[in-house]
């Protein structure tokens, strides 16, 4: 059963993915982006994301886009049966990844020992939100209890210094990110170890992608431990949008070049030649005396006469883009993000960001997401069984789902 990207680079790699929510499940997208196999294995409650946001049949557009290109079977793994059928397929897998709170798995007879013997070559990720033990280990946890204990919440504070959320599932997708790539550099060095491979038990913690990510700006004043150095403004602190004549930009210039050209494209070439704004220092001590006088000129410009004077200059700057404007932003369109991806007729299609990452050929358009249950029978026959084995699976409830002809 190959993935849904024949020609990806993980073409030929299998994984189960029994992750819900984001972290798990778009780690084992982008996986499947890049061509594996993924069998996303679900309760006959299913992942609770198809419920959340918009959506159409079973399919939200957020499980879409942290799901698509999988192959969907619904089983209970409560029952000696699932388990069973789990153990078989994770015999041919390659990758087995959940963030299910800590010792689940294990409770229901999956612990790393057996998952061993049943494949001893098998890479196991286990994604959890405070780690596998500690004193926090058996909270449950969404992205913002992550945000608030890593210090992403309090890198976003507010003019009263109120710390605040990023409004997206920062800490669920860096995870993400950070599960996937361990897991490929895992995989690698089982290919470099050759007939002698054995598999590994990767652990990701949210908490330890959370900080680790929020540590080069957002704790860049808590490194020096041996006679650190005065505290400096908070990084973030210095971060703001401008306002253009038509809504914000974004502008920057943290090297002298940078200003030079920020101040060209204003016609400004008078601060571009002040000798108090030629370095970062002189430019962060004198900030009242340059930075009111660029805020009046971008003021005065639409962000469209602000594009063409950071392009004419090669300035540091970019338009505050509406959500609902980003896939007609000129850049996006030119890089070919947005995607459209054909559902079935209960979902139509669904426009999505591509891969993002281009391995000097053109992968194929990613595959739909399932809906529950959508490819149980066609799974359970590549793993095996007969005709009437599956039948008898269905019947006992072991194997549910939506739609099940495969």
């Amino acid at each position: 059963m190959a993935g849904p990207l024949g020609n990806g680079p993980l073409s030929g790699i299998r994984i189960i993915d029994l992750s819900q929510i984001v972290s798990g499940p778009m780690a084992c997208q982008m996986l499947a982006d890049q061509g594996a196999e993924v069998i996303k294995v679900e309760s006959p409650g299913g992942d609770p994301v198809r419920g959340l946001g918009p959506r159409k049949a079973d399919l939200s557009s957020m499980f879409i886009a942290v799901n698509r290109g999988k192959r969907g079977l619904c089983l209970d793994l409560k029952s000696p049966q699932g388990l069973a059928v789990l153990e078989r397929l994770v015999a041919t897998a390659d990758v087995l990844v959940e963030n299910f709170r800590p010792g689940v798995l294990a409770r229901l007879g999956l612990d790393w020992a057996r998952l061993q013997v049943i494949n001893p070559r098998l890479i196991y990720c286990s994604i959890t939100g405070f780690g596998p033990d500690g004193p926090y280990s058996n909270v449950r946890v969404y992205d913002p209890v992550i945000q608030a204990v890593s210090g992403i919440a309090a890198s976003q504070t507010d003019k009263e210094g109120t710390p605040g959320l990023v409004r997206h599932l920062v800490a669920d997708k860096v995870t993400a990110l950070t599960a996937a790539q361990a897991i490929t550099a895992s995989l690698l060095r089982r290919a470099l170890a050759g007939a002698d491979a054995v598999g590994e038990r990767i652990e990701v913690a949210m908490l330890d992608a959370a900080v680790a990510f929020n540590w080069p700006d957002g704790m860049y004043n808590d490194a020096f431990l041996d006679d650190a150095p005065p505290r400096g403004p908070e990084y973030g602190a210095q971060m703001r949008l401008w306002k253009a004549a038509d809504g914000q930009v974004a502008i920057g210039a943290l090297q002298a070049s940078e200003f030079v050209a920020l101040c060209r494209s204003l016609d400004r070439d008078d601060l571009a030649s002040d000798p108090r704004f030629q370095s970062l220092g002189g430019r962060l001590q004198h900030q009242r005396e340059w930075a009111p006088q660029v805020s009046a000129e971008i003021a005065r410009r639409t962000r469209a006469e602000l594009m063409a004077g950071f392009v004419r200059e090669g300035a540091v700057g970019g338009p505050v883009v509406a959500l609902m404007d980003v896939p007609d932003d000129v850049q996006v369109q030119h890089n070919g993000i947005c995607i459209t991806v054909d559902h079935d007729d209960s979902v139509g299609r669904v426009r999505q960001a591509r891969p993002p990452a281009r391995f000097g050929q053109a992968l194929a358009t990613p595959g739909p997401a399932p809906h529950l249950g959508e490819h149980s029978r066609q799974i359970l026959a590549a793993a095996g069984y007969d005709p009437a084995a599956i039948a008898a699976l269905f019947a006992a409830g072991v194997v549910t789902g939506a739609a099940n002809t495969g």
